[in-house]
């Protein structure tokens, strides 16, 4: 026996979720929306409708398992189409392989010479995507580089990304379908940032550098094409934000006074690797003190918000250091643990603070974790100092930056491998 249940704003997601896992037929019991304000009686008789929806679907004859495709032969169809750039941008866009600007014909040449750039197997997979579970093959991934104008270096930094996406602790599935403003922010370290000529110094969350835009670009379009996740399909983002279209740098390693993220990691520092955060946007945090306990201070006030995902849900919040502000915290003696806890402990949220039912809901879900509330518990931002991230980017000024996460993800790291 096989239902889906979900509520009736979510029903397309739901038909489209079995479509991409091979089930266009399984029934689907849905269950008024919102439902999140209902009465208790309200609740129970929604709840009895769906039992007796269940039970229905459940006497109807089930969709065949067997429906389910098996093919291992994952190569990419070639199309034959016009040369004419409006007729290839037409094709795109009818086909839905599009984020909504133009994109670079992806043509057997293009994608020969990016292939070329890593010893990788072009038909080896090398993750499976969420929501539709596509695989995502080394030439696939090459497509939709060339399609975002990667040039064929950058090959290798998108393998990496794509295995990082796919690690379970970043939850795709929830970034890809979740009604959050959740974006993917690649952070590029090591040597491969400067052979790309990335940029980590002023503006480098802006417009303007090749690397940063493509590559960015290019990762949106693989969770697009290949993890299925079309908007108002199975990406059901209530507004979204622009960082769904790219959002990429490298950290500022040269006036980083700390040790760099990767080696933070564990990673050697002649290693390069890329670091995938669920990220929900970004806040400007300006401050022109020269005071380090000044700016912890104001910074961390200011991360304290109750309507923030990290409070919800133990998530893992990161803070984008200017060379300003990180020389200031260095030159006071302290080190990157010691400015994760001071964020840490000033950003404490009183739970009085949140509305009656996100309080309640953020009890049950973090009750094993705080135990029980009263009116004088305070929320930390996530489990421990540690779980902040911190990298130091951009240029001269006095702005930094919050970058809420997602909450129900975690960040992951890959090493970058390059060919022989």
């Amino acid at each position: 026996m096989a239902v889906e249940v979900c509520s009736t704003a979510f029903v397309s997601l739901g038909h489209a979720q079995a479509k991409a896992l091979g089930y266009a037929e399984l029934p689907i019991v849905a269950v008024p929306h919102p439902f999140g304000g209902l009465s208790r009686d309200k609740t129970r008789e929604a709840a009895e409708k769906c039992v007796a929806g269940i039970v229905l679907a459940a006497l109807e004859k089930m969709p065949d398992s067997s429906k389910v495709l098996a093919s291992t032969d994952f190569s990419a169809e070639a199309i034959e189409v016009s040369a004419d750039p409006d007729e290839i941008n037409r094709l795109n866009r009818d086909r839905l392989w599009s984020d909504g600007l133009p994109v670079v014909p992806a043509t057997a040449e293009r994608v020969q010479r990016m292939l070329s750039c890593t010893p990788r197997k072009r038909n080896e997979v090398v993750a499976m995507l969420a929501p539709a579970f596509g695989a995502a093959t080394v030439e696939l991934i090459a497509i939709n580089a060339v399609m975002a104008g990667c040039d064929p270096e950058y090959l290798p930094v998108l393998i990496a990304a794509t295995e990082a996406i796919a690690d379970s602790s970043f939850n795709l599935q929830g970034i890809q379908t979740t009604t959050n403003p959740a974006a993917a922010w690649l952070i590029v370290n090591g040597p491969v940032a400067r052979r790309l000529g990335m940029n980590s110094g002023i503006n480098c969350l802006g417009q303007g550098n090749w690397a940063n835009a493509t590559l960015g670009r290019a990762l949106r379009l693989i969770m697009q094409n290949i993890g299925g996740a079309l908007s108002g399909d199975m990406d059901r983002a209530t507004i979204g934000q622009p960082g769904k279209y790219l959002f990429c740098c490298a950290e500022n390693e040269q006036e980083n006074p700390w040790e760099p993220l990767h080696v933070e990691k564990g990673y050697r520092p002649e290693q390069s690797t890329v670091t995938v955060v669920g990220a929900e946007g970004t806040l400007n945090l300006n401050t022109h003190s020269k005071n380090a306990d000044e700016i912890l201070r104001i910074f961390a006030q200011t991360l304290a918000r109750p309507s923030g995902n990290d409070y919800f849900l133990c998530g893992q919040p990161w803070i984008i250091l200017c060379p300003e502000h990180a020389a200031v915290m260095k030159k006071a003696g302290l080190s990157k643990l010691d400015v994760k806890r001071r964020f840490w402990a000033g950003s404490q949220l009183p739970v009085r603070y949140m509305t009656d039912i996100d309080r309640n809901l953020t009890q049950v879900r973090r009750r094993s974790e705080l135990g029980e509330f009263t009116s004088d518990t305070t929320l930390p931002i996530c489990s421990a100092p540690e779980s902040l991230g911190i990298v130091v980017c951009g240029s001269a000024g006095t702005h930094s930056v919050y970058v809420p996460s997602f909450g129900n993800t975690r960040s992951v790291t890959r090493e970058i491998v390059w060919s022989a």
